[in-house]
């Protein structure tokens, strides 16, 4: 399977891991205040995602970038462990992952003919 990287591809990618850097870094205060996790524990998960999600958005220029930003989506639906409320985030990112890829894919093919 031929799986090549295109610009429309990494702009979308990257808005969509951008802007769950902004919703992983904000589920730290949520988890600490509203949940009662340990700060070192919310810090890890909610910090630690949101600075994976910036590593990967340099990764997108190769194929194994889009295979690490989705694992990076199945990491964000599991921080609904600690926030329940990111169950339901994380699936709308991963929505918005797949979506970004396949609709840039569909019209830089379309527009390349």
């Amino acid at each position: 399977m031929n799986f090549e990287v295109t610009p429309g591809m990494r702009r979308l990618g990257a808005s969509v891991l951008g802007m769950e850097a902004i919703v992983a870094g904000l589920i730290t205060p949520v988890a600490i205040t509203v949940v009662g996790i340990t700060p070192a524990l919310a810090v890890t998960a909610g910090i630690g995602l949101a600075v994976l999600c910036v590593v990967v958005i340099g990764l997108l220029k190769k194929p194994y970038g889009y295979v690490a930003g989705t694992v990076v989506q199945v990491l964000a639906i599991c921080t609904g462990f600690l926030v329940p409320a990111m169950f339901f985030l994380g699936a709308i990112f991963m929505a918005l992952w797949f979506t970004a890829i396949f609709v840039a894919r569909r019209v830089e093919g379309v527009t390349s003919r």
